[in-house]
């Protein structure tokens, strides 16, 4: 067995030896990729299959079909113990592992002891309402009798609905998986892909950054934290480090100043792969970060930020199990998020620049949440004034593209041509993630768009889509 063993490693060597030779060995980021590669890929598998319960040979094709360097790392799910397991190869080398636990989802080891990521106990209230087909939408599942109002053109509607779903150029392939259309708080159009359905739980990507939002101004609203204090991050905190004048407005609004480099298949070895696939303590990669810029005076895109803001919030509220709580206690069970899982780092904080998997319907109510001001159903969940805040153009932001973690069509007195989205209304803002995961909220339309898949250069075709349910319910 030794023996078979030393073959295989060679074999793997000799690899790596090809790879370096045929990519050119001293652009040494090509292997180190690697390690990179072979935690998305188990990440990725370990999420689909427990948290989504999709099929692992779909997953593969769609979500991890986009480099090819995926299929260098061979993957064992151990459907006894949940857990997924990979290396290149499958002989070992650059090996990594993924366990499915209970209400957490899927966790890279990342160099933590199996048995403390499994011990975990989070305590987390089970998801509200037990009954949802029984309670009237949008806080249950039961749809209002009748057909939708006459002055919808719901064959309109339907046909743009079913367009996302035909892979008309094999070339670029969109896989949209879910698509949902709110008006007026009425669920007016609903469609999925294969194997997926309203409660298969999917991931969020970087709308989980919105989610975030919500969070921290559930917090501002109970007096636990200040926008414009500096930020309590411990890191910072020696007399001479500039960097103790941060806040968390700046955090929110991606102008903290911090060197960040957000890049994905374009450039994989970058600080967000670093940090999502490698670092235990992700948010402790970002608190070493040093200033590249005067806060306030550069907008960067930084996922490593969000993460931060989240062990800003663990922080605060001192313990663990009531962090771990906090979520869908306060916020996902108050609109019935019932599929809500939201993943952690091994170091037991909650990954909230991107890995969140809800199901499409629940990514609707927190999209509503929103339109309609923070209120659901009489109570407000965010301080009166917060969607405002979120939805103001950051000043460092070039084109008033960003507010407070949430994207922005400029403002509602832009002028159209300074939009990235001339024809949808000024007051239009998202919840946008990776690979095209999109919440477009509309307030002056009363309109809300979910839709979710894996099209690999992110363009499903937004902005033409929303411009024709607009002219469809006008």
């Amino acid at each position: 067995m030794k023996i078979f063993n030393k073959k295989r490693v060679v074999l793997g060597l000799i690899v790596i030896l090809v790879i370096a030779a045929f990519f050119g060995y001293k652009n040494k980021e090509y292997i180190q990729q690697l390690p990179i590669g072979c935690a998305f890929k188990t990440k990725a598998l370990c999420a689909a299959v427990f948290v989504s319960g999709r099929d692992a040979v779909t997953t593969e094709r769609e979500d991890i079909g986009f480099s090819p360097l995926f299929k260098l790392f061979k993957a064992k799910i151990d459907r006894a113990e949940k857990s997924v397991t990979s290396s290149l190869l499958g002989i070992g080398l650059f090996e990594k592992k993924a366990v499915y636990v209970e209400q957490m989802g899927s966790v890279l080891l990342s160099g933590v002891a199996e048995e403390t990521i499994r011990a975990r106990k989070p305590g987390i209230p089970r998801p509200e309402p037990a009954n949802p087909e029984t309670i009237l939408w949008p806080m249950g599942d039961r749809m209002p009798d009748g057909p939708p109002p006459a002055n919808i053109d719901m064959a309109k509607i339907n046909s743009a609905v079913d367009k996302l779903f035909i892979e008309s150029n094999p070339d670029k392939k969109l896989f949209t998986r879910s698509l949902l259309i709110v008006h007026n708080g009425r669920l007016i159009a609903e469609s999925y892909g294969p194997g997926i359905t309203k409660d298969t739980p999917l991931l969020s990507w970087s709308m989980a950054k919105s989610v975030t939002n919500a969070l921290v101004g559930i917090m501002v609203m109970k007096g636990k934290i200040s926008l414009k204090g500096p930020a309590p991050v411990p890191e910072w905190q020696k007399a001479d480090d500039p960097r103790q004048a941060i806040t968390l407005d700046q955090l929110l609004r991606m102008s903290s100043g911090l060197e960040w480099v957000e890049a994905y298949a374009e450039r994989p070895v970058s600080d967000v792969n670093i940090m999502l696939l490698l670092k235990p303590d992700m948010a402790a990669y970002v608190a070493s970060k040093p200033l590249a810029a005067k806060p306030d005076t550069v907008w960067r895109y930084s996922s490593g930020t969000t993460n931060l803001i989240h062990r800003i919030i663990r922080d605060v509220l001192g313990n663990r199990e009531a962090y771990w709580q906090f979520p869908r206690r306060e916020l996902f069970n108050k609109i019935g998020m019932r599929s809500a899982i939201w993943e952690t780092d091994a170091s037991g904080t909650f990954i909230g620049s991107s890995y969140l998997y809800a199901a499409a319907r629940d990514y609707a109510r927190f999209g509503l949440l929103y339109l309609n001001d923070g209120v659901w159903d009489g109570e407000r969940i965010l301080p009166e004034g917060w969607v405002a805040y979120s939805a103001t153009p950051t000043p460092a932001a070039p084109k008033g593209q960003y507010g407070a973690h949430f994207w922005l069509n400029g403002s509602k007195d832009s002028n159209p041509k300074d939009r990235l989205y001339p024809r949808l209304p000024g007051d239009t803002f998202f919840a946008r993630g990776y690979q095209g995961q999109t919440i477009a909220i509309i307030p002056s339309c009363k309109l809300v768009v979910v839709r979710l898949g894996m099209t690999y250069d992110e363009n499903w075709g937004m902005e033409l889509f929303i411009k024709n349910i607009l002219d469809a319910i006008r």
